[in-house]
């Protein structure tokens, strides 16, 4: 889909969270969900096949995410994937999110760690982060075992990898 549509749907997205006063909430379930379909293929595969019938692939939006997140949330997540643009939901969230940063002055810091970081782990990471990009962030922080240890955070163009991996193919690539 072009990058307009996907910045239309992003802020009707945006809008309509904002209007009902759950932005924040609706931006987090949002982006769990985002990286949920990047990294789960028969998920994407049903919510984005064309032969399944609208009415089924909103029944597993549904059945997936009601009780767990928002009413607001599901309704959104509903309406991208009847309208056909499941396949653009991760880039229209991710939009979605980044604009509800800017909306309070932050910038988005996708953060990678091996296990779930706690309330305290993730308020000392935002200012860690803050200080070393001089950028006051919104932390999103994704659990990603494949980096076995360490942490990955991404603030605009700027990538921190102090990732066990990373350490260890580096020391392989030196041997």
């Amino acid at each position: 889909m072009s990058d307009n549509r996907i910045e239309g749907y992003a802020r009707a997205l945006f809008e309509i969270a904002r209007a009902e006063g759950s932005l924040d909430e609706v931006e987090d379930e949002l982006f769990r969900l985002a990286r949920t379909l990047e990294s789960n293929d028969a998920l994407r595969n049903a919510l984005t096949d064309e032969k399944i019938p609208v009415a089924r692939r909103q029944g597993i939006v549904e059945d997936l995410l009601g009780g767990k997140v928002t009413g607001t949330s599901v309704q959104l997540v509903s309406m991208v994937v009847g309208s056909g643009r499941g396949r653009d939901l991760p880039a229209i969230i991710d939009k979605l999110v980044k604009r509800a940063s800017s909306a309070k002055q932050l910038e988005v810091a996708q953060v990678r760690s091996a296990v779930a970081l706690t309330a305290d782990q993730q308020a000392r990471l935002a200012a860690a982060l803050a200080n070393a990009t001089g950028k006051e962030v919104n932390l999103k922080v994704i659990v990603d075992p494949s980096i076995i240890g360490g942490i990955v955070a991404t603030v605009g163009d700027t990538v921190i990898d102090g990732s066990i991996r990373t350490r260890l193919d580096n020391v392989k690539s030196r041997l």
